[in-house]
């Protein structure tokens, strides 16, 4: 493991840019929002998956047979199509929440994954003992606490932020997104130990935009008036176009450009402030308002279980085994 004191002070720069970029994504989104939210997840995830082609082409050409034989393997297709399915799911919900829930408590929600990650590894190893770890003291008293400051902000519930009121439905619709970034977060670990970032971003990110169409087709009503490739308007290329570059490309890869050059620790902690930072974002850039009394109360402490969980992870990566982290 890389040691944080060689760490490049450009990779530092990078962490800070990233981090801010992730979370700049709540309030780009909520700027849009006379688009539906299964079809304004789809444009996004569009023109992202246009940034990174390029990429992709130039990493496909920089590898050899191998790797590219390996790439149309049967299960590499099934988890590439896995992962893009979940991250449609991801999305979708967290997207949907922004309509339905203050900026604040969609984002609070939608990074609680490590929690529900401890809760399933907890309900699998009592079945299968011989190939998934129980999770340790830090990651159970990590959840707990966390699920704890979950239930506090709740409290919250029907107080107006910044021109959005918080809802059961809209919490519940982040916290699903949590749930569904699960799985593409697995699907990422699985491949991303022998495939290159962009060989992987590309097609998942593809599959879930083309995905979305007809999901928003067939569920949502102004489908036809805006279009399967609206973001081409004036009025909206421009907003999407900051989504897939700052919380896209300059957020999700810097992130995974860090992963290479400092501890995951390092990297997964620096994310859990994603709901301070993309709140201030919102609220100095667009006006999304200040959470309520409950939310600063339980959010910090939903955010201090979610650390716990992090670091009982890291311990278990200093002893040769998976932490959870990111990919893009």
């Amino acid at each position: 493991m890389t040691s944080t004191v060689a760490t490049p002070k450009w990779v530092w720069m990078l962490l800070v840019a990233a981090v801010f970029g992730v979370s700049s994504a709540g309030a780009l989104f909520q700027q849009v929002d006379d688009v539906p939210p299964l079809l304004r997840a789809s444009w996004r995830l569009q023109l992202t998956s246009i940034v990174l082609a390029p990429l992709a082409m130039i990493q496909w050409k920089n590898h050899g047979h191998s790797l590219k034989s390996r790439f149309f393997a049967r299960d590499t297709i099934l988890w590439l199509l896995a992962g893009g399915i979940f991250l449609a799911l991801h999305f979708g919900a967290w997207v949907a929440s922004l309509d339905e829930t203050s900026l604040t408590h969609s984002l609070l929600f939608v990074t609680a994954h490590p929690l529900i990650i401890v809760f399933g590894m907890a309900l699998i190893a009592r079945f299968s003992l011989s190939y998934f770890r129980s999770p340790n003291r830090w990651e159970i008293i990590g959840a707990c606490i966390g699920f704890v400051g979950a239930a506090l902000a709740l409290v919250d519930l029907g107080d107006e932020q910044g021109g959005r009121t918080v809802t059961i439905w809209g919490d519940f619709l982040a916290f699903l997104g949590a749930v569904f970034v699960v799985g593409y977060i697995v699907s990422g670990r699985v491949l991303r130990k022998w495939m290159p970032i962009f060989l992987y971003a590309f097609p998942v990110t593809l599959i879930g935009a083309l995905l979305l169409i007809p999901a928003s087709y067939f569920i949502e009503d102004d489908f036809s008036t805006m279009g399967a490739f609206g973001w081409l308007q004036a009025e909206y290329f421009w907003w999407f176009l900051a989504l897939a570059l700052i919380a896209g490309l300059l957020g999700h890869t810097g992130l995974n450009t860090c992963l290479r050059y400092m501890p995951p620790l390092v990297v997964s902690t620096s994310v859990t402030m994603e709901p301070i930072i993309g709140s201030l974002i919102g609220f100095a850039l667009f006006g999304t308002g200040l959470p309520g009394f409950w939310t600063w109360l339980g959010g910090p402490i939903l955010i201090s279980g979610i650390l716990m969980v992090i670091f009982g992870s890291s311990q278990e990566y200093t002893n040769n085994e998976t932490v959870e982290g990111l990919d893009s």
